[in-house]
């Protein structure tokens, strides 16, 4: 499932600044995490010289450094932006850090809306190049067509992770899911939609960069893709929530993928959106029925089944978290776990049932 698209000697560089410990940070998060690549160190000035286990629970031994010249002196060679600022566009005091980073021969990945290459007309569009490059992720991909429900006809397993927010967990515990899916030998792939995934797997497409019209076959595609190349289990990865007007994902997962299982994913104790507080979440049982509903639409799909819920609890103690899971379970009847704390076996154990 890991399979960066970055050679053997790129070596990461995360700039960070001041997001280590925020929510926006969940690139850099996802990619100290889950990232196959040499990872040289963080760029944070507010938490220089600290650690990146003491700050996150993340377990890998990463400098935190204060500059870009710090970086390269580290032996970086890549700078990847690991912050997601609203809008996904370029803040104008990030711009002489950038432009810093490239004098310093240091390729750029970028995630944000905002694309780069453009600025930097000189180095490679090309990853895999060998030469100093932009690696743009946010790019629709060539050659796609619109969704047909094929998806639908499919013998696999298909699990599509849902959510009650954005940035709730979806990716982490999709990618933990099929972890603990290949230690059982089940054949898993993993769909990814987002940035972030593309980034950790080296595949996958970025959905809120693709015309409307053609995301559902996006999805649709990869699925199938994965499918044909042996998946006995493939999990998309999720993005944002029905609840959520600033949303449009959900309707093309469902159609594209057509899934066979659900996995709710929600952060403990939130009642509202994070962004939008004025919005409650309802009721997570009934927020799961209306997935589903979606997902059947009136019969003319095959139903899916929602197996469990991932409970995001990285702000409680542990004994919170054993208690935020219990509770929950209790009421939706649905087995429930933080898979960080907790693992996914649980979860898989109902995939495969």
């Amino acid at each position: 499932m890991h399979c960066s698209v970055l050679s053997a000697a790129a070596k990461i560089a995360i700039y960070m600044e001041g997001a280590v410990q925020a929510p926006a940070g969940k690139m850099g998060l996802g990619v100290l995490r889950y990232s196959p690549n040499q990872l040289a160190c963080v760029i944070d000035s507010q938490f220089a010289g600290k650690s990146v286990k003491e700050l996150t629970g993340i377990d890998r031994e990463i400098p935190i450094v204060s500059n870009v010249n710090q970086a390269i002196a580290l032996g970086a060679n890549v700078f990847l932006l690991g912050i997601a600022p609203a809008g996904g566009q370029v803040p104008a005091d990030w711009w002489p850090v950038i432009d810093q980073a490239v004098a310093g021969k240091m390729s750029l990945v970028n995630g944000l809306h905002d694309l780069m290459a453009p600025r930097y007309p000189e180095l490679s569009n090309d990853p895999r190049s060998g030469r100093q490059f932009v690696w743009d992720i946010r790019i629709e991909p060539v050659g796609l067509t619109n969704g047909n429900g094929a998806a639908a006809r499919l013998s696999n397993r298909r699990l599509l992770m849902i959510g009650t927010d954005m940035n709730v967990g979806k990716m982490t515990a999709g990618l933990e899911i099929g972890k603990a899916a290949a230690a059982r030998g089940i054949r898993t792939g993993f769909v990814a939609t987002g940035q972030i995934g593309i980034t950790i797997t080296g595949a996958g497409i970025p959905l809120d960069a693709i015309r409307v019209d053609f995301a559902s076959g996006a999805v649709q595609a990869e699925v199938v893709r994965h499918t044909e190349e042996g998946a006995e289990l493939v999990i998309v990865e999720g993005q944002g929530s029905l609840v959520h007007p600033g949303s449009t994902a959900n309707l093309p997962l469902l159609r594209g993928g057509c899934p066979t299982h659900l996995i709710m994913c929600h952060r403990a104790g939130q009642e509202s959106l994070v962004h939008i507080s004025s919005i409650r979440i309802p009721d997570v049982r009934k927020l799961i029925d209306l997935y589903e509903d979606l997902a059947e639409a009136c019969g003319t799909f095959p139903r899916p089944k929602t197996v469990g819920i991932a409970l995001n609890c990285g702000h409680l103690t542990p004994n919170q978290a054993d208690e935020a899971c219990r509770i929950l379970e209790e009421s939706t009847g649905l087995p429930c776990v933080d898979v960080i704390r907790h693992g996914a076996d649980r979860l898989v154990d109902e995939l495969v049932r």
